[in-house]
């Protein structure tokens, strides 16, 4: 597409940003070419790191001068390499990190204008402080930032209640590929002038646009929460219980995870201070949580209906935490899911989404279909029931070279899940996104209507392609 940069394009970007803002040094540069798995790894020719939107608007009219290729990263935590530049050094990493201010929070209106570089988990400080709440969160909260979460229209652990970040976000602020400024942080609540610009952002992963900052919706803080882990039977049983406690619940319902035995094994296992909740070991575990102003009505509803549960031989055995202690604990387990799998070796991880109701029924059926084609072959399933969020990872058979294996039969095996997931409705990507590592999938296994209309959209904001090469559309 392009060659490496002139020396006139890098000293244009070094004049306009400075030394805080602009490094060809490559021990500064070398933590940020790496995904955050490990799996991909780049180089670039410069790491730009704006302060505000009007450099960013400025490098970017640069860039589109000299043809120069652009790689947007925020807290570079993502799954699929979606911030990673590619292997040629032609590419210039865009860094959001300075970028860090909460703009403003509006305590009447619930809104808050917040900065690409913002990491979630201090905006999550910055609305408390305000006694509201920023409804989402995940386990890299204290590394993710808004841009990145905005970009790939992450999901998290509340999204049951409260939606991805795309029902979060009331507005957009972002540079878009000829350098122009698009500002969108007004929270219209009625702007009918066509395409919402606002939300095509959402979910983009950087291809058509930077996002410098987002108007984000709040709600009040929850001054109370109840947190229960739950031993089950089935996948099944869980949805039961599931629709139950939404119907007598309500909004009070906000997370719902399941996790398989295996699961609490390997994180008791490999993460120092953790202890099981429940005596006895039952095939599948659920973490369930309820938040609202007033602890005492959250804490007999809660108890109501597992008692109701229990009777009705629904579920194993229960436990509600006592304090807000016992709470962080019972997360810490389901949070640590992944650094625990990681240690047990290599193994293919699908972030994944069906509609509620099959997501048992993928959970009981794909490994039976794995199996059939690659005997020995060992499926791990877990996730967000309460929106058909399954994180379903594949492992290797225990008896062979794990990282052979992977290599020889990676592919056919995560087709085979991803064909299985489009029969039952649902999505290759849940709330990682696409990046490089699903590319070629996507085009390959996708409707042919959405990938005509995604590379229409990206063709006509960024024709020469430099917004984050390689990633999203093939």
């Amino acid at each position: 597409m392009t060659g490496t940069p002139s020396p006139a394009a890098l000293r244009a970007l070094s004049d306009l940003l400075g030394p805080k803002g602009f490094t060809t040094d490559p021990d500064i540069m070398s933590p940020w070419l790496t995904d955050w798995r490990g799996k991909y790894r780049g180089a670039a020719a410069a790491m730009l790191s704006p302060a505000d939107s009007d450099e960013t608007a400025a490098l970017v009219k640069i860039c589109a001068e000299y043809g120069l290729p652009l790689v947007p990263q925020g807290g570079n935590s993502g799954m699929v390499g979606g911030a990673t530049p590619d292997a040629s050094g032609a590419q210039l990493l865009v860094s959001m990190r300075r970028m860090n201010r909460v703009r403003e929070i509006d305590t009447g209106a619930q809104l808050a204008v917040v900065e690409a570089g913002v990491i979630l988990e201090n905006f999550h400080a910055a609305a408390l402080a305000h006694g509201l709440r920023f409804p989402l969160t995940l386990g890299g909260k204290g590394s993710a930032t808004i841009g990145g979460l905005v970009s790939t229209n992450a999901g998290g652990t509340q999204v049951l209640r409260h939606g991805t970040m795309r029902g979060l976000v009331a507005g957009v602020e972002a540079v878009l590929p000829d350098g122009s400024l698009f500002n969108g942080l007004a929270a219209l609540k009625k702007d009918n002038r066509g395409y919402d610009l606002r939300q095509l952002f959402c979910g983009a992963e950087g291809t058509l646009g930077i996002v410098t900052a987002a108007t984000l919706q709040l709600v009040p803080a929850a001054t109370a929460r109840r947190t229960a882990w739950v031993g089950i039977a089935s996948p099944d049983a869980a949805l039961q219980l599931l629709r139950r406690l939404d119907a007598a619940l309500g909004r009070a319902l906000e997370g719902f995870e399941i996790m398989p035995q295996s699961c609490i094994e390997s994180v008791l296992r490999n993460i120092p201070q953790t202890r099981a909740p429940l005596d006895a070991k039952t095939p599948w575990h659920l973490l369930i949580e309820l938040a609202g102003e007033d602890e005492e009505p959250l804490d007999e509803a809660l108890r109501a209906g597992l008692a109701a549960a229990l009777d009705a031989k629904l579920i194993d055995d229960a436990v509600v935490a006592q304090n807000e202690r016992e709470s962080e604990e019972f997360w810490r387990i389901r949070d640590s899911i992944s650094e625990a799998e990681r240690a047990n070796g290599p193994a293919l991880q699908h972030d994944i989404s069906v509609p509620v109701d099959l997501m048992p029924a993928f959970i009981a059926e794909n490994p039976h279909r794995l199996v059939a084609e690659f005997p020995g072959a060992r499926a791990m399933s877990f996730g967000h029931l309460g929106d058909g969020n399954v994180h379903h990872h594949v492992k290797p058979p225990p008896d062979v070279d794990a990282v052979q294996w992977l290599a020889a039969n990676g592919e056919a095996v995560s087709r085979l899940v991803y064909r299985h997931v489009l029969e039952l409705g649902g999505s290759i990507s849940a709330e990682h996104g696409i990046g490089q590592m699903k590319r070629d999938l996507l085009a390959e296994l996708d409707s042919p209507a959405r990938l005509a209309a995604l590379r229409g959209i990206k063709a006509g904001l960024d024709p020469r392609g430099l917004f984050n090469p390689g990633k999203l559309i093939a």
